[in-house]
């Protein structure tokens, strides 16, 4: 995985099959369970496509396509 430490990655969509293969693809990627996020079915797609405008800025400032975002809890 690019960078280090644990980072988040999102997937949603309404055929559960499909969501089943991905998560089996994320996990032999090396991502860990716990942040593969499922965030429901289609309609959360929109939120999901708001990162890019988001990921352009911090690109910009950083200087490198590196890097991914992780969900905090407290």
């Amino acid at each position: 995985m690019i960078g280090s430490g644990n980072h988040n990655v999102f997937m949603c969509g309404n055929d559960a099959d499909a969501k089943f293969k991905v998560r089996e693809l994320l996990l032999q990627f090396g991502w860990n369970q716990q942040d593969i996020f499922d965030l429901g079915d289609i309609t959360a797609a929109r939120g999901t496509e708001m990162i890019l405008p988001l990921w352009l800025r911090i690109m910009g400032t950083v200087g490198t396509g590196a890097f991914n975002f992780k969900v905090v809890k407290k």
